[in-house]
């Protein structure tokens, strides 16, 4: 063992002691196997904050509708609209911060503030009583909600070379689940007095509140996972004290070695450590990567706030005529088969593929699926059942997998020393279009519900047709010239 763990250490030219980041890599070194234990942690962080993000969309229809704001029906997908952007609003404006304070004083901190911030005020949101407090309890929750762009940067440096693919395939799944979960435990749980009038009165908190269960039981897994996450090892390298080997036998090597080889080695470690005054906004390859994963981030919020309202609107509007319940079931089913992908096929298909070329395959097949979909509301009984339940599936998986390789081509493209602040500007930039997304998805839906004898694309076929021209605009920017990517040898 001993002999392991010298020929470990010798592999890292330089560690410093009381560096915590130093610390993690010498575990990595001497550590084999799969990494069981780091997947999960990182999987509970990311799911704690992707559950609220979404758990309120199978409710917001109805949620609006008891707020009054809403004159007619056709004005409700309007006012949903900005509640669901809210959320990205303020995540928008501190992405940065945050991003900052995880390069300065750790990613751990970043991410024990955001999932308090979870058992707070998503807490609040469900009890909110009118329009307003639902605007600012999310705006709160996204302001302070910083840790994924950190916990990208956290899976990255956590893992040995050979799981760090898998360590963002599990952000993003992880992400994309909570995304499907989230919708799903809102729909089961919104309402319960209604649903389930045996163990909730209309007299008790839940019936007086119908969406605060949902956002009640996320907290409390919040609430969990903030007290878990207290054992997270900090991966951040802090050298604030001079260098020092890791044990008396590495120094004994060394120093074995001459003069010349010390010289070398600090040479080589200087020439390694990250350009920190580099201009992020001047590395190509991540500005690139960040755009075009800011165009299939529009798309996939727009379609995940259209979804919902879409399949709970009237039959008369294009809709399905679903209840909370049964666009819950859906999401449900759609979390179950991208967990499975994502777990057991997206690795493989990486591997042989590239991230780039899974992206785009991932694209192409999307928009082909989203221009069935007016014609699936056509379908009825069992038919409809099954063919939305296939749809939601396919295109969740599109979409997770071209968010993983976008991950994977922005966490290559700097240095640690700048991880934390460039995934805070993919944060930042993701959020505006992300906010952008369900106030235009709402807008859009709304529109076309009142132009449903329209020459062209009526009704629900203009919405799928804009989603498809979104998703098309983002296949085209993953081409060259656009889209470059970082290599050993440089950019490519």
């Amino acid at each position: 063992m001993a002999e392991e763990y010298r020929e470990a250490l010798l592999k890292k030219d330089v560690y410093y002691e009381n560096c915590p980041g130093c610390k993690v890599d010498q575990l990595k070194e001497l550590k084999r196997g799969f990494p069981f234990r780091e997947l999960i942690s990182i999987w509970i962080v990311v799911l704690c904050t992707a559950l609220p993000i979404s758990t309120l969309f199978p409710f917001l229809y109805f949620m609006i509708r008891d707020f009054g704001v809403a004159e007619r029906e056709e004005d409700i997908g309007y006012y949903a609209g900005y509640v669901g952007s809210s959320f990205m609003i303020g995540r928008a404006l501190t992405s940065v911060f945050w991003g900052i304070v995880a390069d300065r004083y750790g990613r751990k901190p970043v991410i024990i503030i955001g999932t308090i911030a979870v058992v707070i005020f998503n807490t609040l949101f469900g009890l909110s009583v009118n329009f307003w407090m639902a605007i600012i309890t999310r705006f709160l929750l996204g302001s302070l909600n910083g840790l994924l762009g950190p916990i990208k940067a956290y899976a990255v440096e956590i893992f040995r070379a050979e799981y760090q693919a898998l360590g963002l395939s599990t952000v993003s799944t992880a992400w994309g689940i909570g995304l499907i979960i989230g919708p799903a435990l809102g729909g089961f749980l919104a309402q319960p007095a209604e649903k389930y009038p045996n163990l909730f009165s209309k007299e008790s908190i839940f019936g007086r509140f119908p969406y605060f269960l949902p956002c009640l039981c996320i907290s409390l897994f919040a609430l969990v996972v903030t007290i878990a996450t207290c054992w997270l090892p900090e991966t951040l390298h802090m050298h604030h004290e001079k260098k020092t080997s890791s044990n008396d036998s590495c120094d004994a090597l060394e120093a074995a070695t001459g003069a010349y080889k010390g010289d070398e080695t600090r040479t080589d470690y200087e020439a390694r450590k990250p350009a920190s005054n580099e201009s992020l906004l001047k590395n190509w390859p991540l500005m690139s990567s960040i755009i075009v994963y800011c165009i299939f981030s529009l798309h996939d919020m727009a379609y995940t706030e259209i979804f919902s309202l879409w399949a709970e609107s009237s039959r008369k509007l294009g809709g399905l005529s679903y209840t909370t319940e049964d666009v819950g079931e859906v999401l449900a089913i759609s979390g179950f088969g991208l967990l499975v992908f994502q777990l057991l096929l997206y690795p493989y298909v990486e591997r042989i593929l590239g991230p780039v070329p899974v992206a785009r395959i991932s694209a192409i097949m999307a928009i082909l699926l989203l221009s069935c979909y007016p014609f699936i509301a056509l379908l009825s009984g069992i038919g409809l059942s099954i063919m939305i339940n296939c749809a939601s599936v396919m295109k969740n998986v599109f979409s997770v997998s071209i968010i993983t390789g976008l991950f994977i081509l922005q966490n290559n493209a700097v240095d640690q020393s700048q991880r934390g602040a460039a995934n805070g500007i993919s944060m930042t930039a993701m959020s505006l279009f992300k906010a952008v997304g369900p106030a235009g998805g709402g807008a859009l839906l709304s529109w076309a519900q009142k132009r449903q004898n329209a020459a062209f694309l009526p009704g629900d076929q203009i919405v799928f047709f804009v989603l498809n021209v979104v998703e098309l605009i983002g296949l085209l920017m993953t081409f060259k010239p656009f889209l470059s990517q970082k290599t050993k040898n440089g950019t490519a």
